[in-house]
């Protein structure tokens, strides 16, 4: 559970409740949520709706993709707006697919600043990720997961380019999220079936799994006398939660007497330098594609980090300095030239995962229709760390597209609305999440 301080400390006369005392009764590292009975200071509540999904039904899908380095302004953002807009130089490697894209301006996360460190905050839209005391909140594609992770062997894929520790997975405690940055590692856990030993060795460690949690809950219900009538609500809840677990372990345990997936791609080779970004971005790319052409999984995230990336090896073009200098490029237009090398590449690669998704048919379909792809940044200006109007586009998924939603730049449209919308479009009543303040405006279902 999730915790947010309270505003003044809880006093009480009974005998406080030990957390730890409890924990080593137990035998196992699984906590109670934080209770007035303990003298707590932080407790929260967290509802949690059951999926509102059947199993069987048509399958939608997102894949999240942040370039924490931007894109250039000038570059990216149309002249005009809605359908007659102009498409931007960036935009135009877009052009065989317009119809199947709408391109957001003005658009940004509410008090989500600090630069940098702002790119963890892209699917949550958790406020001032700089400070001293900053807790992140739960990603988008997590609250996906918890609503429909069950439909598919895999409730979520997190992935990165050039990074195992940078995430746009955040559990509803704060907690990230670790991405897999090697797409052949990642190709064996999807579609490579393990040896019977292997996999009976994986149900019996769902299983121990499956005992801790009714231990754990056994004896919670045991403090349920003499609470607080709110611990009791925060006591509910945790057993709510754990039910919820409960169901994705056994659900887990189902999956693994199934035959995965068989697809004709051999496994990926990943390059073995980082310098070969763009390379590993496009198998990235490949990797989610065919994930979601099997049904694996209904939510993936992929960081494409340039920060620690070095000089990036591309074919044919001179690169001279690192991805990271490049995007605070000063104004000098020897960087900013190579730097939209850089940017249209990302583009084209773009284009051509759109193009892939589209030739994959899904009965009266395609894969695209059932796809939503989205595509920005933390940063709407790099070079200023400036991280409003964030460049924004949203492919396929079943919306009606082919416009630019310009909203104000200076006073910007809360992003989390667009959010509320691909939450609904994937049939998750949800009316609300972190910042947002309803559904995206001017976005209509197709």
């Amino acid at each position: 559970m999730s915790s947010a301080s309270s505003s003044a400390p809880f006093v009480a006369a009974r005998r406080p409740v030990s957390r730890r005392q409890f924990l080593r009764g137990a035998g196992t590292a699984l906590s109670l949520p934080f209770l007035e009975s303990m003298l707590a200071p932080f407790a929260r509540a967290q509802a949690r709706t059951a999926s509102p999904l059947a199993p069987g039904a048509k399958p939608r899908r997102m894949l999240a993709i942040c370039n924490n380095l931007g894109l250039l302004p000038d570059q990216f953002f149309p002249k005009g707006s809605g359908r007659d807009y102009e498409l931007s130089p960036y935009l135009k490697h877009l052009a065989a697919h317009r119809g199947d894209f709408s391109v957001f301006s003005g658009v940004s996360h509410p008090n989500v600043d600090g630069g940098h460190p702002a790119d963890i905050c892209f699917l949550t839209a958790a406020p001032h990720p700089g400070s001293s005391s900053f807790r992140n909140t739960i990603s988008l594609d997590q609250h996906i997961a918890e609503r429909i992770g069950v439909l598919t062997r895999f409730p979520s894929l997190t992935l990165g380019v050039n990074t195992r520790t940078r995430s746009l997975s955040w559990t509803g405690t704060g907690v990230a999220i670790p991405p897999e940055d090697k797409a052949a590692d990642v190709f064996r856990q999807l579609f490579l079936q393990g040896t019977p030993e292997q996999v009976e060795a994986q149900i019996r460690k769902l299983d121990t799994g499956r005992s801790i949690l009714d231990t754990v809950a056994g004896q919670a219900r045991e403090l349920q006398r003499g609470v607080t009538a709110r611990d009791r609500d925060r006591l509910d809840q945790y057993f709510t939660s754990v039910r919820d677990l409960e169901q994705r372990l056994q659900a887990s345990r189902g999956w693994e007497r199934k035959p995965k997936p068989a697809v004709q791609a051999p496994v990926p080779v990943d390059p073995a330098t980082p310098a070969a970004y763009m390379e590993k971005v496009k198998i990235m790319y490949d990797l989610a594609r065919l994930a979601f052409e099997t049904d694996s999984t209904r939510a993936i995230t992929l960081m494409l980090d340039g920060v620690s990336t070095p000089v990036l090896e591309i074919p044919d073009e001179k690169i001279t300095d690192g991805y990271h200098n490049l995007s605070h490029h000063g104004k000098s237009n020897e960087k900013r030239a190579q730097l939209q090398t850089i940017d249209q590449l990302h583009m084209k690669l773009l284009g051509r995962l759109i193009a892939d998704l589209k030739a994959v048919r899904e009965n009266e379909d395609t894969l695209l229709d059932r796809t939503m792809v989205l595509y920005g940044s933390n940063f709407g200006d790099a070079n200023q760390h400036v991280c409003t109007n964030m460049p924004t586009i949203l492919a396929g998924g079943g919306f009606r597209h082919g416009q630019h939603l310009a909203f104000d730049t200076m006073r910007n449209y809360p992003l989390p609305n667009l959010y509320v919308s691909m939450l609904q479009r994937l049939g998750i009543e949800e009316d609300r999440f972190a910042s947002s303040t309803g559904t995206m405006r001017g976005l209509e279902l197709a």
